[in-house]
């Protein structure tokens, strides 16, 4: 770090639980985004602020106007612009010292590789489907897995790393079969609830790096914004799961 980077992360470099090892760690850090929406908005920009050093993004959607509520990372003359676009150049506003790599086509034949290039996934995707995708390529690739999910005025936040003997996997929680793609366009979304999920998913995936505190594993928490509450659930390894216990 030169003096201009010890001044940028000064805030953080004097937390004792970060100092100069922590901010290097994150600066060496690699962490794949998986959409740049309502949740993907926030996290990616505090992600570039606190200073990892490779932000990879994959969305293959474009900016539109019913989006500019919640995804704040992008604005209004952004409408018709791919969405990892408008996001790569907030980013670099914010900190022209990161690196981002954009990804338009991540599939089924490409997402391990991304995968294994990430020390963190963050999946701020709205479809079960795509979730479990992205929570067998950790598995795999033995990547932990922060994934965050908002609805209404509520939200969802968990850290899995299913590859470990002991710890469940996306899939232990959730089922393949039975659960409905509910999302924001049929179902709405407050605003700052998003906001909210994506900060404290941009938090777990930093303590993750770091090995900071409490990181959510096993764990998942629930929050309800209208009563302004949080609650946290054991989630136990399935024993008959076929991702994480094969």
């Amino acid at each position: 770090m030169n003096d201009q980077d010890l001044l940028r992360y000064s805030r953080q470099i004097i937390l004792p639980e970060v100092g100069i090892e922590g901010q290097q760690a994150l600066l060496d850090s690699t962490m794949l985004l998986i959409g740049v929406g309502g949740l993907g908005s926030p996290s990616a920009m505090y992600l570039a602020a606190a200073g990892v050093g490779h932000l990879i993004i994959a969305d293959f959607d474009k900016v539109e106007l019913s989006n500019l509520q919640r995804q704040v990372i992008h604005h209004t003359d952004d409408i018709g612009a791919f969405k990892v676009d408008s996001a790569k150049a907030k980013m670099l506003a914010i900190n022209p010292n990161v690196k981002i790599t954009t990804i338009k086509d991540l599939n089924g034949e490409n997402l391990n590789a991304w995968v294994a290039k990430a020390d963190v996934v963050l999946d701020g995707t709205d479809n079960f489907d795509t979730r479990f995708k992205v929570n067998q390529a950790c598995v795999i690739e033995t990547t932990p897995l922060v994934s965050a999910a908002v609805i209404r005025f509520e939200g969802q936040l968990s850290v899995f790393k299913g590859y470990e003997a002991d710890q469940p996997c996306y899939q232990c929680l959730y089922s393949p079969e039975g659960n409905s793609n509910e999302n924001c366009v049929e179902n709405g979304i407050l605003a700052p609830v998003a906001g909210m999920m994506g900060s404290l998913q941009a938090l777990q995936a930093i303590k993750v790096v770091l090995n900071l505190g409490d990181q959510l594993t096993g764990k998942l928490m629930i929050i309800d914004a209208l009563d302004l509450t949080f609650r946290n659930v054991k989630i136990n390894k399935d024993e008959s799961c076929t991702i994480c216990n094969k």
